[in-house]
């Protein structure tokens, strides 16, 4: 099989000559850009500056030759520009705060002040406040909320819909382009079109945005699902109506070069509960969730892609009744997330794109025995009759030790050959 046949198998909950594996096609499913270097570095390939792909997690790039050596059955499509809207195809090489050279958007300066800290600043404008930052010792990026005084009189869903709108040519066309190439490597194409993830609180703030309006505090977010429904709703609707007005235009100039389209990060789980009920995410969420995934598989061939960490299975059945077809990152970790009840109570309906490996305990902090027979018994579990795309529980981190990432890689090659 080809690797694109191997994904497209699994996705049809058959089972393909051997688990599909993925790393670093989306952004919940990459490697951070310091254990991206080692693994080059171990597999002695080319050194060069690994080159930032997604900068608020600072994820490497997994390039066609560590593809390779790894296995790996996914390719990438991102947007042109990242979630600070900067553009990424102007990039110059920095020096981490951890000291590892790297390429990254030009419009972000990774120079520590006096403090430690790093700064990022919206479109790299520094006129304006900064919209993000890296504490001192710390290896990826947090948000910095901006938030004005939320008038209830004055609010509009327009405010919170400033950084969405109609696709530009130069951006239908940056799509094409990517997918095409990305479809020609023989590996299955995961997009990531933006613009589509209603509530996820990674985008609330607005980091792409020199001076947001609307709600862009997190609480004040989770506290507008209790009490301003109906300006959710508006939110949801227009941002759904206008997500399906740019995914036909995707559909007519890319087609079925593209596998998977991720639509959706927003988390539903914490590490023990939920942040809604099911009935409230049936309320809120599921009617636009929904209008948008009957409009993929009414319109496309694209399988739909949804994120949520956390302690989800009471969440689950309003996911499936949405029309998801894909779970990631499963974590196995968090309260009732079993792997066994899983797969049985959900396999038929979801395919299970992570779950492969606890990334909280086994990864860093396992034994290569421990690591090797873990994975092993995931995939026993999740890979039966297909339906299982490997990868661990949401990205690698910067800190996990090589060796304990080469156990890992060691034992996918061995399913390889079981």
């Amino acid at each position: 099989m080809t690797s694109r046949e191997r994904v497209k198998t699994a996705l049809n909950h058959q089972s393909p000559d051997r688990i599909p594996i993925d790393f670093g096609s989306t952004s919940v499913t990459g490697i951070h850009c310091k254990v991206v270097e080692s693994l080059r570095d171990y597999y002695g390939l080319e050194k060069h500056p690994v080159r930032i792909i997604e900068p608020f997690q600072m994820l490497g790039e997994v390039e066609a030759d560590l593809q390779e050596a790894l296995g790996i059955d996914c390719v990438s499509v991102f947007g042109p520009r990242n979630m600070f809207d900067i553009d990424e195809s102007q990039l110059h090489q920095q020096r981490t705060p951890w000291g590892q050279e790297v390429m990254i958007a030009s419009g972000i300066d990774l120079t520590p002040d006096k403090e430690g800290d790093v700064y990022i600043y919206a479109k790299g404008d520094r006129t304006f406040p900064p919209s993000a930052v890296m504490p001192s010792n710390c290896y990826f990026i947090d948000a910095v909320e901006r938030q004005h005084f939320v008038d209830d009189d004055q609010l509009k869903a327009e405010d919170n819909l400033e950084e969405y709108g109609s696709l530009s040519d130069e951006d239908l066309q940056h799509f094409v382009q990517a997918s095409q190439k990305a479809a020609g490597t023989g590996k299955a194409v995961i997009a990531s079109f933006g613009g589509t993830a209603l509530g996820d609180v990674a985008f609330i703030p607005g980091m792409g945005l020199k001076d947001p309006k609307g709600v862009r505090n997190v609480s004040e977010w989770y506290m507008s699902t209790v009490m301003r429904k109906e300006f959710v709703h508006e939110l949801f609707d227009k941002q759904t109506e206008i997500a399906i007005q740019n995914y036909s235009r995707l559909w007519q100039a890319i087609g079925n070069n593209v596998d998977v389209v991720f639509t959706c990060g927003t988390d539903f789980g914490t590490q023990n509960s939920q942040f809604c009920s099911l009935d409230t995410y049936r309320e809120l969420w599921l009617p636009y969730h929904k209008r948008l995934n009957d409009w993929i598989h009414q319109h496309t061939t694209w399988k739909v892609f949804k994120h949520t960490c956390g302690a989800v299975v009471p969440i689950i059945p309003g996911l499936i009744e949405a029309g998801f077809d894909i779970l990631n990152p499963v974590q196995i970790n968090a309260k009732d997330m079993d792997s066994t009840f899983l797969k049985k109570e959900f396999g038929k309906d979801l395919t299970f794109w992570g779950g492969g490996i606890d990334t909280q305990r086994i990864l860093p902090d396992g034994t290569p025995e421990e690591i090797r027979s873990h994975v092993l018994k995931q995939c026993e579990i999740l890979g039966r009759d297909g339906g299982f795309i490997f990868n661990a529980v949401h990205n690698i981190q910067a800190n996990v030790p090589i060796e304990n990432v080469v156990a890992l890689m060691n034992t996918l090659n061995e399913l390889k050959t079981l």
